[in-house]
């Protein structure tokens, strides 16, 4: 077994560990058998990093994926300049809804994919205003690429997994653990032109994302809360990212690249 496959192997046998992946190449272990057969038998498709087409950018961040394991459309995030990520609370207000969902609908007439993560709260939000708006979504799991890891969310895992695109590094099978979801947060970035937070807390994996995202030089954009919020968002701005108020900032802001 040589290149990609045996790259699919390693991420199949250490379960997208990357550490253990990285060690297995080095030292160049073998691949049982079993492991070819279940690359054969996977219903999901992959992208290694020895592929023409994997993203450029992605290669950019800290401990990039070695494969992506993915159902749908991948030609979804191609145009790197099209990638917006929208990401935010789980726990969210009236206004970090509204707001997102502004936003999205505001992005619909350009041709801009939403990115997010598939949690509950603003991801979830920006997903379903991405398809009201008939925009197309991605979404970034940090599961198994063939698990849902909350029940609410279900409907919209198989919407997006049928009819948009879906992806993981972790292969089918492999079950959500508090710890992935952080790691999944470079991924987001990585895909990303653009990182828009419209609600955060401080210490929120959000924040991560919007760290991540601008250590790696893509624009970050935050909606301003008031100042005796509990805001992530007003931290980032802080720090350099762009204050959003309104999709035509999300735009002008874009189109300066």
């Amino acid at each position: 077994m040589y290149g990609r496959d045996k790259l699919i192997a390693y991420a199949i046998k250490y379960e997208g560990d990357w550490l253990k992946i990285y060690n297995a190449l080095v030292t160049r272990e073998e691949i049982e058998s079993e492991y070819e057969l279940k690359i054969q038998s996977m219903k999901c498709k992959t992208l290694t990093m020895l592929d023409d087409d994997y993203p450029f950018h992605l290669k950019q961040v800290h401990r990039p994926p070695f494969v992506l394991f993915y159902y749908g459309d991948i030609s979804l995030i191609k145009n790197y300049y099209k990638n917006v990520s929208i990401v935010g609370s789980r726990k969210y207000s009236d206004y970090g809804k509204e707001i997102t969902e502004k936003i999205v609908a505001g992005l619909a007439n350009d041709d801009y994919v939403i990115i997010s993560g598939l949690a509950l709260g603003i991801d979830a939000i920006a997903h379903t205003a991405a398809i009201n708006n008939g925009m197309k979504t991605v979404a970034i799991l940090g599961c198994g690429v063939d698990i849902c890891y909350l029940l609410d969310n279900q409907s919209l895992y198989e919407t997006i997994r049928d009819n948009y695109l879906v992806i993981s590094e972790y292969p089918e099978g492999v079950q959500p653990a508090p710890y992935k979801f952080p790691i999944r947060n470079r991924i987001i970035a990585g895909l990303s032109h653009t990182v828009i937070i419209t609600e955060a807390h401080k210490h929120s994996g959000s924040m991560i994302t919007g760290l991540l995202a601008a250590e790696g030089n893509a624009d970050v954009m935050c909606v301003p809360y008031p100042i005796d919020a509990d805001s992530g968002c007003n931290v980032l701005i802080k720090l350099g990212a762009y204050l959003v108020e309104s999709p035509e900032d999300v735009i002008e802001q874009m189109t300066h690249f």
